[in-house]
């Protein structure tokens, strides 16, 4: 399981990368859906990838960072509500996860860094990527 150490070192690092440019495919479990799975690399060899969905019936953009030994460790989340399981917090349909060593990913906030709405999901992306200091040396297709 991931550390709380580890994980504050991972999203501190600033040489996380993305190599190439981000199609979105239709998702064949979920009638409408966009997703995407891309690997983040990083010199210190961290086993990340990033999921993203996209589903426009539903009001729905995720981008989800994933260690690949542990679980999610950081995403962005629009379209549905969520609430804190120690706090019972309600954090609203606009939200980010992150990880904690007590609560694994199951916290989350309303972000004030990502500015964009949900159906602009390219500058949601550049948002996303700059607050998780992760650089892509690529283009992001739009999903639409």
């Amino acid at each position: 399981m991931l550390t709380q150490p580890e994980f504050t070192a991972i999203m501190a690092d600033p040489g996380k990368r993305i190599e190439g440019d981000i199609v979105w495919l239709p998702d064949p479990r979920h009638a409408g859906a966009m997703v995407f799975r891309v690997t983040v690399l990083s010199d210190a060899g961290y086993p990340l990838f990033i999921d993203g969905r996209y589903r426009r019936a539903s009001s729905s953009l995720a981008y989800t960072l994933i260690h690949a030994d542990s679980a999610r460790i950081y995403a962005i989340n629009f379209g549905h509500n969520h609430t804190n399981p120690t706090t019972r917090e309600r954090v609203g349909i606009k939200h980010k996860h992150y990880w904690t060593a007590e609560n694994a990913d199951r916290m989350a906030y309303n972000p004030a860094d990502i500015t964009a709405p949900w159906h602009r999901p390219v500058v949601v992306w550049r948002q996303f990527c700059a607050e998780a200091r992760i650089e892509h040396r690529g283009i992001m297709h739009s999903p639409d």
